[in-house]
């Protein structure tokens, strides 16, 4: 994929990666949410780095792949969810995203893992 700058807090897909930039560094996860599929390089970067699922908030640290918070929300319904949302954060801790590592190279981006 062509090596063209992007917003912060922005995240784009290459491939099977959701690629952005978290505190200054690049980072590639794979870009399934763990909650309910939905594609993470539709997501976005918050103000403490994390990268945060387009469908129902779900966080995750970019540079572990794993869930901090859980989903704020389940199908359509987009709200509080307290214990359904400790249950899959508590199941997401044993299936992190997997982590890749972003090369520039003659004005490309490709992602090794």
């Amino acid at each position: 994929m062509p090596d063209v700058p992007t917003p912060p807090g922005t995240v784009r897909r290459v491939g099977q990666w959701a690629v952005g930039t978290s505190r200054g560094e690049d980072f590639a996860v794979s870009r399934r949410c763990r909650h309910q599929l939905a594609d993470l390089s539709k997501g976005t970067v918050d103000a403490d780095g994390c990268l945060v699922c387009p469908w129902h908030a779900s966080r995750y640290d970019v540079r572990t792949g794993r869930m901090v918070d859980g989903p704020r929300g389940f199908l359509f319904y987009r709200g509080p969810t307290p214990g359904y949302s400790a249950l899959v954060l508590g199941y997401a801790k044993h299936l992190a995203l997997r982590v890749g590592r972003v090369v520039r190279t003659a004005g490309r981006i490709t992602v090794q893992r």
